[in-house]
This record gives C-alpha cells, structure tokens and sequence, in this order.
C-alpha cells in the first residue's frame, strides 16, 4: 500500500516554549516528525457511565496542532458518544502523550476535508483525483485540539 501525502504535504505540529505573555499556546518550533511516523495513535476517553479510562487503537493524521480521526460508526461508536460526554482526552503517538479536546465535523470543508483526504491516502492509498472511499465522506471526522 502506498502510504504517502497528497499535494506533497506532510503536517507537522510545531510547538515551543509557552510565551508568557500568550494565553496558554505555544507559539514556536519542535518538530514532532518521528512520533508522527507511528503507524497509530491511541486516544484515551472517559467511559460516559463508568468514569474509567477508555483507551483505542484508531488511525490518525496531524493538521496543525490537531489530531484528526474518523469514526466509521460516527456517535454511536463508544469512544465517540464518550468524548461527547467530556471532551477531554488523551492521545499517545509514539512514546509522547498530549492532552487535548475532542470536537467533531461532520463537514467536508476546511480542515475537516484536509484531514479526510490525509487519512485517506495514508491508510487507503488514496491519491488526488480519485475518489474518496465512503469511510473517508462519511465517516464522523474527530479533531483532538492538543494542549500544546
């Protein structure tokens, strides 16, 4: 399977050190290349009934300081119906583990699209021109807002 980014892109978080001054973000550079070369990600919810740490396996893609899934079950997935019950998560790529809110779009515009068409040509072997699987345009697509 072809695992490469269309249009040539490859997203990369870039952070720093927190500006005083700033409200809360880091606005500088560290690349984080090699923890975005795992093959997986591994978000952690907070089970909606139980409380207790919820944690799956699910394919991702970096856009800017998020981290995007889709849900092929959209809200009735577990992990889904529990971030929307408390949007605060954890995501481990590589040995790193960022805090972050969950939110989701159902949209195809915007980074949401950009996401989707990531994800479809890292994992499905999509490529520009072709269209996309019904995974990809219909699937749930969840951003991670990393606490950075």
């Amino acid at each position: 399977m072809r695992r490469s980014f269309p249009f040539g892109v490859f997203p990369i978080v870039i952070v720093t050190t927190r500006d005083p001054g700033s409200s809360g973000r880091h606005p500088g550079r560290v690349a984080l290349a090699d923890d975005l070369r795992a093959e997986y990600a591994y978000l952690t919810t907070r089970g909606r009934r139980t409380g207790r740490p919820h944690t799956i396996e699910i394919w991702f893609a970096p856009v800017g300081t998020s981290v995007w899934m889709i849900s092929g079950g959209g809200t009735s997935s577990d992990w889904v119906a529990n971030l929307l019950a408390d949007p605060a998560v954890t995501v481990r790529i590589g040995d790193r583990t960022f805090t972050g809110r969950a939110r989701t779009d159902a949209g195809d515009a915007g980074e949401s699209a950009l996401a989707r068409r990531l994800l479809a040509a890292r994992y499905q072997g999509w490529e520009e021109g072709r269209p996309l699987s019904d995974w990809a345009t219909g699937g749930l697509a969840v951003a991670v807002d990393l606490d950075l």
